[in-house]
């Protein structure tokens, strides 16, 4: 026989579990930097984590670069604010090989999401950046060849005290 409250209870425990479900998934995500924080502090790592920011400002142009190393994994955030261009902001994910720092940029520009190769090259406590031909690979540009990257001294970023 029909019960009329059944459909009203089922849809209570879906929506209940719907509820639950997303809670407990909210609470499971990380930012790649949480990721490095806790893989840093775990009793059975020995890897100090230590963050770092850098900055480039001339004129009316900005880039500010801030991240946590752990051995040789960095995680942080990247913004460029270049005068007449778009604005865009995002985190990095990557590592460390040798001076130079390879990571993948997501960021936010026009409204949309996109990934693109990033490398940047350590002298003394600046940061230049790599630039170079680029290929789409994967849904993200990469560069088509990592040591024929030419590093300029153009935009240099210094490194600077962490907020």
């Amino acid at each position: 026989m029909y019960d009329p409250c059944k459909p009203r209870k089922m849809k209570k425990s879906i929506l209940l579990f719907s509820a639950l479900s997303c809670f407990f998934a909210a609470c499971q995500q990380k930012t790649s930097e949480q990721k490095i924080d806790s893989l840093a502090t775990s009793p059975d790592t020995a890897i100090t984590a230590t963050k770092t920011c850098y900055s480039y400002i001339y004129k009316k142009d900005t880039i500010s670069l801030s991240f946590t190393k752990a051995g040789n994994a960095v995680a942080g955030e990247l913004l460029y604010n270049l005068f007449e261009k778009d604005k865009n902001s995002g985190t990095i994910a990557g590592t460390i090989q040798g001076d130079t720092i390879i990571a993948d940029y997501t960021f936010n520009s026009e409204g949309r999401s996109s990934v693109r190769q990033v490398a940047f090259l350590r002298k003394g406590d600046q940061l230049l950046e790599g630039y170079g031909p680029v290929t789409e690979k994967d849904d993200k540009m990469v560069f088509t060849d990592l040591k024929g990257l030419k590093y300029m001294d153009a935009i240099t970023l210094k490194e600077i005290p962490c907020k």
